[in-house]
């Protein structure tokens, strides 16, 4: 009984040469395929069609979430992961690759971005500007509206003054605050 189960199981195992599923017909990307018309290998989606995900995102980007303490966490670590090599830890412009020659971005504390809207930078981090590329594809829109908000944080902090804290200029005597002024 053994032997001829053996026999069965090796004459399944050679029956298993067809590689049809392992060596495939196919275009390889950006060659010419005759199957069609104007010899693309790839098709254009139809007119009208959109990414899985597209109207989620939309949603997501249309209405930004409540700034909470979680949000503006999650906006640390999304600024400090993709953000700080050009922009710096606080966003004066001056991250790694700008000290490697790369072109200085904006500082997040000129005028025009303090008062630039929250959007702003949700629609720079989706679309790209000047030589900042689009980063769409690599930051969820819920991320984009954490970082604009960790933005504001960095924007606010950099330009805070003692007096300008809540209950901050009780606690801290004036010769001791900076420049000896409260």
């Amino acid at each position: 009984m053994t032997r001829r189960l053996l026999l069965l199981a090796m004459l399944l195992l050679t029956a298993c040469d067809d590689l049809s599923m392992a060596q495939q017909k196919r275009y390889d990307v950006y060659r010419r395929a005759d199957l069609w018309a104007d010899g693309a290998e790839a098709r254009h989606p139809p007119d009208g069609t959109l990414q899985q995900g597209a109207l989620a995102d939309e949603a997501a980007l249309t209405d930004p979430p409540p700034v909470d303490a979680a949000l503006l966490q999650r906006g640390r670590e999304r600024y400090e992961a993709i953000c700080t090599p050009c922009h710096g830890l606080t966003g004066h412009g001056d991250g790694m690759i700008v000290a490697r020659g790369f072109p200085k971005p904006p500082s997040y504390h000129e005028d025009r971005l303090r008062a630039a809207p929250a959007r702003y930078f949700v629609d720079v981090i989706t679309n790209g500007y000047g030589t900042m590329y689009r980063y769409a594809n690599r930051v969820e829109p819920r991320d984009r509206w954490a970082i604009a908000a960790y933005i504001r944080a960095l924007q606010l902090s950099q330009g805070a003054r003692v007096a300008e804290v809540p209950g901050l200029a009780e606690r801290i005597p004036a010769d001791t605050a900076p420049g000896g002024r409260p």
